[in-house]
């Protein structure tokens, strides 16, 4: 029995789902015009299907209206008539993406990719007044496209923003033109080419996102920051886990961004602030699946107070 290949595509109104499926499936290095495709199509914009490009690409769009109706009934009945050969599914941009994830699929299909379009223009903007929303619709994503990118786009502050909500999306930045920016360098505001970084509160967000993604940029390096020690689920004799909060979604919903940190001395005592210096070194982490900074430490002090511990990417 062939698996039918399944992809999801999250994003608000108008953020270009219906322009990257349409792409997609114009593209003969994915549609080759003999498989069936079958668009679940579950929010309009103002980009519509046509009957014409609908029988170019073979592909069926059904409507879907409420989130209730997207249920293991209704994905059955579609295979029963359909048998398709891959679903595309455009999904609502207010609905509940875990809610979809929890449904029974039928049997052949395969979830197989969860991609996200963003409007960059307007992503700051949903970023101050939808954050829960948008937090929802991007989490699970492997793969993040801006899209109408221009010369004023801050992407260091769309990654940084991104990665503490999702820290394994791949993210992409397209022109208005639909053309692919290449990855550029942003300027940090502090020198990450020196042998000595000293971080100010407001920068360690900005220097951790840029670690995660360039680990070996700071391999060797001596730091030196403010941060919490966390007590975490995984024990090492040797080690603690110091780092800030990141609001992903909102003051009750918060990501961790730390660190091991590795000592000759004893542990200091969770949920205390700390100013430390630290040699970093680069290991491999299975959680995340990647190679990760984790610091020696050469000395530290513990402060008595902080006055804010969130991480803010402004």
């Amino acid at each position: 029995m062939a698996e039918c290949l399944v992809y999801l595509f999250t994003g608000f109104l108008e953020s270009g789902k219906t322009t990257l499926i349409q792409e997609t499936l114009k593209d003969p290095g994915f549609n080759t015009g003999d498989e069936k495709t079958l668009v679940l199509l579950c929010e309009e914009g103002s980009e519509r299907y046509t009957k014409a490009l609908a029988e170019q690409v073979h592909a069926t769009i059904v409507s879907v209206n409420a989130l209730e109706k997207l249920n293991a009934p209704f994905l059955a009945k579609c295979e029963q008539l359909f048998h398709p050969d891959r679903v595309m599914i455009e999904f609502n941009g207010m609905w509940s993406v875990d809610q979809f994830l929890d449904v029974e699929m039928p049997l052949r299909w395969i979830l197989v990719q969860i991609l996200s379009t963003v409007d960059a223009s307007t992503f700051q903007l949903y970023l101050n007044n939808m954050r829960s929303i948008l937090y929802e619709q991007l989490r699970h994503s492997e793969t993040i496209i801006f899209n109408r990118c221009d010369a004023s786009t801050r992407t260091l502050y769309l990654r940084n923003n991104i990665k503490a909500m999702n820290k394994r999306a791949q993210l992409i930045y397209e022109n208005a033109d639909g053309t692919i920016r290449a990855k550029a360098e942003e300027e940090l505001p502090f020198d990450a080419s020196a042998d000595t970084i000293i971080l100010e509160d407001y920068d360690y967000g900005i220097w951790y996102m840029d670690a995660l993604e360039h680990p070996r940029k700071y391999e060797g390096k001596t730091i030196t920051y403010n941060a919490k020690v966390y007590p975490v689920d995984e024990n090492k004799a040797n080690a603690y886990v110091l780092g800030r909060e990141a609001m992903v979604c909102c003051s009750d919903d918060t990501s961790l961004i730390g660190l091991w940190v590795y000592t000759k001395q004893w542990k200091p005592k969770p949920l205390t602030w700390q100013r430390i210096t630290g040699k970093i070194r680069v290991e491999f982490d299975e959680g995340y699946g990647g190679d990760v900074c984790a610091l020696d430490e050469i000395k530290r002090e513990e402060l008595k107070d902080h006055a804010d511990e969130y991480v803010y990417f402004t």
